[in-house]
């Protein structure tokens, strides 16, 4: 084998670890796409999940600084088209491959280093901040699944958002306490952690719900490789939700909700069963 070939291979089976070592539903909906999106969507995870360690896990670590070098060591690999870091060599191959905008990535980056930052959200910040922690990643894979259709991206490029969004807005409910008990964090304005309840949780409820609605769209028209591994993240985060929406206020602030690994796995079967059956 090439040499060169040799390192690209390992740098994205380095982010194919990562991804099933820190996301099971994720590693899910990967293996049933077209193998061509494996490792390209790999590559994206890995780089996206090494950032939210550094804001979410390191805190016996100077997080501002650790956060800084990882933007510097992303930018020149993608300049320099060569990373000794293996995700951010895998990551940088996609981003050429599939024409990454450089915008996606600021985005991104500056939605990891809000979270240095903010504590409590205004409108704005919170819309900007889930552009940038979970659109961006959708759309990332959109350039990945879109293989150069530009017209078929910008097609998608909304719905694709509000995948994103919900998943975010989905996250947030399911981790309510630890995001304020570890991290001092409440991603939803105007709420009070101390005084969550039914209204609250019903505004914030109708919000997802819509996102859910407008993203379906979206799945509907993706290629034939990459629908029913996106439609398998859809199902899994959207029978969470309605895990979540029975619970009372203050369960959800006393215990991380859960899909159980069984549950992971019949939703996987049934939907890739039934789409060789031809099911939508």
């Amino acid at each position: 084998m090439d040499a060169l070939k040799l390192y690209h291979d390992t740098t994205l089976e380095c982010s194919k670890l990562v991804t099933s070592r820190y996301s099971s539903s994720f590693s899910l909906g990967i293996r049933v796409m077209d193998k061509k999106f494996h490792m390209p969507v790999y590559g994206i995870y890995g780089f996206v999940r090494f950032a939210d360690e550094i804001v979410d896990t390191f805190h016996h670590k100077d997080k501002e600084y650790l956060l800084e070098e990882f933007r510097k060591d992303t930018y020149e690999a993608i300049d320099q088209q060569i990373s000794l870091n293996p995700i951010l060599h895998a990551f940088q191959m996609i981003v050429h491959q599939y024409g990454i905008e450089k915008e996606l990535i600021d985005a991104f980056l500056n939605s990891m280093a809000m979270d240095l930052d903010f504590s409590t959200y205004s409108d704005d910040r919170y819309k900007e901040y889930i552009y940038g922690s979970a659109e961006v990643v959708g759309l990332m894979c959109l350039k990945v699944f879109c293989e150069g259709n530009g017209s078929l991206y910008e097609e998608l490029r909304s719905p694709a958002c509000k995948l994103g969004s919900a998943f975010q807005k989905v996250n947030f409910l399911r981790d309510i306490k630890s995001d304020y008990e570890e991290r001092g964090r409440v991603y939803f304005p105007g709420v009070d952690y101390g005084s969550f309840d039914s209204s609250m949780k019903k505004l914030i409820e109708a919000d997802i719900e819509k996102d859910f609605e407008e993203a379906y769209e979206g799945i509907k028209g993706l290629p034939v490789g990459a629908k029913i591994g996106v439609k398998i993240a859809y199902l899994y985060y959207l029978n969470l939700f309605r895990k979540i929406k029975k619970l009372e206020p203050k369960t959800i602030t006393l215990n991380r909700v859960r899909v159980p690994n069984i549950k992971k796995l019949s939703l996987l079967m049934s939907i890739y069963f039934g789409s060789k059956l031809g099911f939508e």
